[in-house]
């Protein structure tokens, strides 16, 4: 029996989460958490906002499955990696805001860490068991997002509403957004770097509509291997949950014969900077990835309340980068401080 601890349990990661969990006698839920909404009962033990480090030292669990929104999911993330417990990290941005922190845990702890974003599960699979040395390339896909095909100049005037209508993921507002503007891709491609130890000209993005494959990795003899499935966040949650089982899902097999479509192309990053500002920002190093993460999480919040313009999220994330001076962090009070001057910084109104 495995005891899980969800954080994040009433988001799209949280409550699918809970799916899986309720499907398999041998996970148990011993501990839940929730930024603001009401969850007495969910577990044996649950929190309601707070870092979810206190909930963590109550409940003792084998697996953590950090579905945390933002920076705040750093702290539980820290947790688990210095304690050695596993940790099922659907909070990318935790990893990529403390960056050499999250890695000095990890080796400190010695525990697992199992990535739960799609991508990253997928890559985590097709590169187990190989040596790194025979690895060539890592090949991120992108959806697109709602704005797929669309020019710079036909982003002027999108709105909230439109930015959320993903064509094939159901996930929370923020992530939806970020899908949007591709900065999500540009965590996922931040993530990916201190997940796997790639240098960042080995990790690639392409855009692939139909979100079949989740990700490719080329090896050095020309081979290349690709993780494919159709789009359902239970596929990656469960395998983080029930590692190494690979326990039965509920989800339907591929079926290759109902013309499936495997098609990708070049990310436009003229029309999605996001992208190629997270690149900027992760070769640069120290706090920079942190920056970038913190901007994008003020200005995605002042576009959703209509404060600010779609093209305007990637114009403050880049004021903001041009103007800190990315620092490295050597503790998390100084990560604490950096992603704070960031948000302070971004240029909202």
């Amino acid at each position: 029996m495995k005891r899980i601890a969800v954080l994040g349990a009433t988001g799209s990661i949280g409550r699918q989460a809970l799916e899986v969990i309720a499907a398999n006698p041998e996970l148990e839920l011993v501990a839940a958490s929730s930024g603001s909404t009401p969850i007495g009962g969910l577990a044996p033990l649950t929190q309601v906002g707070g870092d979810g480090t206190e909930l963590l030292e109550r409940s003792h669990p084998d697996v953590v499955l950090n579905a945390v929104v933002g920076f705040a999911g750093v702290y539980a993330t820290l947790w688990a990696l210095e304690r050695g417990v596993t940790l099922a990290l659907a909070n990318k941005e935790s990893l990529v805001a403390a960056g050499g922190l999250a890695l000095a845990a990890w080796q400190r702890g010695g525990g697992l860490l199992l990535p739960v974003d799609s991508e990253h599960s997928a890559a985590f699979q097709c590169l187990e068991g190989h040596a790194a040395e025979t690895v060539e390339t890592l090949v991120l896909t992108a959806s697109g997002g709602p704005f797929f095909g669309r020019r710079r100049d036909e982003l002027e005037d999108v709105t909230p509403e439109e930015a959320l209508r993903h064509p094939t993921w159901s996930m929370g507002p923020k992530i939806t957004v970020d899908s949007a503007t591709l900065a999500n891709k540009g965590l996922e491609l931040l993530e990916a770097h201190f997940l796997f130890g790639l240098p960042f000209e080995r990790i690639e993005v392409v855009v692939h509509p139909t979100s079949i494959v989740h990700a490719l990795v080329r090896f050095r003899d020309g081979a290349a291997l690709a993780h494919l499935g159709y789009p359902d966040m239970r596929v990656p949650i469960s395998f983080a949950l029930t590692y190494p089982a690979r326990q039965a899902t509920a989800i339907r097999q591929l079926d290759l014969a109902s013309g499936l479509v495997l098609e990708f192309c070049a990310p436009d990053l003229d029309a999605f900077p996001l992208l190629a500002l997270a690149r900027e920002a992760g070769e640069k190093g120290g706090t920079y990835p942190c920056a970038f993460n913190a901007a994008n999480e003020v200005a995605v919040q002042a576009f959703l309340e209509g404060r600010i313009r779609f093209l305007d999220i990637a114009a403050a994330v880049e004021d903001v980068l041009a103007r800190v001076d990315g620092a490295p962090a050597h503790d998390i009070g100084e990560l604490v401080d950096a992603d704070r001057r960031a948000r302070e910084l971004v240029p909202v109104g």
